[in-house]
């Protein structure tokens, strides 16, 4: 169980990478700075391939504006102008995309220290943080914790989080998928939901949860992602390609499964969370124009569910434990 120095923050504290799994099958390498999934590698055809995208830096990672690889929140995705109220009182937090708010702020849980909460080892990695009241402007103290497992061909994160004040909490991973090269929108993809939420400006769900059928946002069958072209669905225009959250019907299987564009490697992704975001990477060569193609697949509640009655909670109150498990499971020949 490989720990390397991996760099220093600028006040000084020391950033490591942290490895597990074994030569002949999974392996991952996490960074304590926004527990971020650096590498995610398994051998095919007798040489190791990497399936996520990384920065090469400390300082890289720093200076990312694009979430490459971190668990984001404590509230991932959108919050529409960076306001919800919860008994009754109002809160503003940090906007800093487009007048909402994105991915917990400026400074969300990615770009935080997160602490070794017991010794890892080959197989097991578990991290904390705290976010203390006030932080990005969300109420309560939030305690979380990170649980991961490798095996051979899985990888399992646990994330659990408590507070002592009522908070809204939507935690998940942000790593940028390419599991064989080119373009990533050349891969197949499977998402098993049958309903999905239209986005107005600022990408912002309007309320509204729509059927998928006869539309771009069809992916149960499985298909090749493509080009997405901005003009065949106003809802593409309006993302520049996708940017969406699909709702996970009861009976899926899965929340997606992703296959490379020679058919070689799958991954299976599986959650308990009751949504899945997907963005096609569009605009990831803005923010690091060297580093490839790459799409995310985030499993998560519901964006912008704090202004939204009719979607599942995402608020969290004292004595109550939120609880997100994320399964990536890696088939490949």
């Amino acid at each position: 169980m490989p720990i390397r120095h991996f760099g220093d923050l600028p006040d000084g504290r020391r950033v490591d990478a942290i490895t597990l799994g074994g030569p002949e099958g999974l392996r991952v390498e996490v960074l304590t700075y926004g527990a971020i999934l650096h590498e995610l590698s398994i051998p095919v055809n007798g040489r190791r391939r990497a399936l996520v995208l990384a920065l090469p830096s400390l300082d890289r990672y720093l200076h990312d504006a694009a979430y490459v690889g971190p668990v984001v929140g404590r509230f991932a995705n959108r919050i529409a102008g960076g306001r919800f109220a919860i008994d009754g009182q109002l809160h503003q937090l940090t906007c800093n995309e487009n007048g909402n708010h994105l991915h917990g702020g400026a400074v969300g849980v990615g770009k935080r220290l997160w602490q070794l909460l017991e010794a890892p080892t080959d197989t097991r990695l578990r991290l904390g943080l705290r976010s203390p009241a006030g932080e990005e402007g969300y109420p309560g103290n939030l305690d979380l914790s990170m649980t991961m497992v490798v095996q051979p061909d899985t990888l399992c994160v646990d994330i659990v989080a408590v507070t002592d004040a009522p908070t809204p909490v939507n935690l998940t991973y942000h790593p940028y998928f390419n599991l064989g090269g080119g373009a990533a929108t050349a891969h197949w993809l499977r998402i098993p939901a049958s309903r999905y939420l239209p986005v107005g400006p600022g990408l912002i769900p309007t309320g509204q949860i729509l059927s998928v059928t006869d539309t771009p946002f069809d992916f149960r069958q499985g298909r090749s992602i493509g080009s997405p072209s901005v003009h065949s669905h106003p809802q593409l225009t309006t993302g520049s390609g996708y940017d969406h959250c699909w709702v996970l019907d009861k009976d899926a299987d899965c929340h997606c499964e992703l296959r490379s564009p020679q058919g070689e490697v799958t991954v299976k992704v599986s959650s308990s969370s009751p949504g899945l975001q997907f963005y096609n990477g569009q605009f990831l060569s803005r923010s690091h124009p060297q580093l490839g193609s790459g799409l995310v697949l985030e499993p998560q509640g519901l964006p912008d569910s704090p202004n939204h009655a009719n979607f599942p909670t995402s608020f969290l109150r004292p004595g109550q434990e939120y609880h997100a498990r994320i399964e990536y499971q890696i088939s490949h020949f």
